[in-house]
């Protein structure tokens, strides 16, 4: 079966985006200014960033009370005991520890340096500027089910809608964007049964399709100060999915070898 093209498309004239606005309309509004229109089976890869300052996720750290175990964390892993807090309540458990370094399995239920907390391109209005971080959306799944049945509903058009982060590897050095929340996408394609090129049936291949759009659109995302927090997908070879939730694509704690 021949596959159409896959085309990427930055849109990167976004105004800065403040806490409670409207995510899905100023995206909506910035595609209809660029004259870009959508398609049936469209993707939107959205950086986390943008969702999580639009859901007002951002933290000054002199707003934080650490707790005794925080300061324990702090210690063994040299980090400012506030931002230790945030890590453990956005934490459902702490993975390892070490110096310079705290993993721990997120509240959503994949494993992360400092829970995704951030500190880069963050911006508050008080207070000392260095103390600002942003938190990931509490749910990125229904993030990104609202961004897309806004467009469902200004447009008529279905499209896939895929947020975004990105995170380190236990086994490889360098960041990598991987997904965090999706909808209408399939976070998993399942080939078992399917045929190969000389007719072998597949017995154990399964795509992380969702992970390796992310780690394409990231590409031409950046990850410094490129400001482009949205990539237009054209082209992705796969049917959109109503019921296949980002959770999917996270390993069983019992089938995970290496906790």
């Amino acid at each position: 079966m021949k596959r159409r093209p896959l085309i990427f498309t930055p849109v990167d004239n976004l105004p800065l985006i403040k806490p409670g606005i409207n995510l899905a309309e100023i995206l909506l509004d910035t595609f209809h200014s660029i004259n870009l229109p959508l398609e049936e089976g469209d993707v939107l890869v959205i950086t986390q960033k943008i969702v999580s300052k639009a859901e007002n996720r951002l933290i000054n750290l002199s707003s934080v009370d650490p707790s005794p175990r925080a300061y324990e964390l702090a210690a063994l892993c040299n980090k400012d005991p506030r931002l230790v807090e945030l890590i453990l309540t956005e934490s459902k458990e702490v993975i390892r520890v070490k110096e310079n370094t705290l993993i721990v399995e997120h509240n959503c239920g994949f494993i992360c340096a400092n829970a995704g907390i951030d500190h880069s391109n963050v911006k508050g209005d008080w207070g000392n500027p260095d103390d600002w971080v942003l938190l990931l959306p509490q749910d990125p799944d229904r993030s990104a089910r609202t961004i897309r049945e806004y467009f469902f509903q200004k447009t008529g058009v279905d499209i896939g809608v895929l947020i975004i982060d990105s995170h380190g590897r236990a086994w490889r050095r360098g960041t990598v964007g991987i997904s965090i929340g999706l909808s209408g996408i399939p976070a998993l394609v399942d080939m078992r049964g399917k045929e190969d090129l000389f007719g072998f049936h597949l017995k154990v291949t399964q795509i992380a399709t969702a992970d390796e759009l992310a780690a394409a659109a990231s590409l031409v995302m950046g990850q410094a100060d490129e400001m482009v927090p949205v990539i237009h997908v054209r082209g992705f070879p796969y049917p959109l999915s109503e019921s296949s939730p980002f959770g999917e694509i996270l390993r069983n704690k019992e089938d995970d070898l290496f906790r």
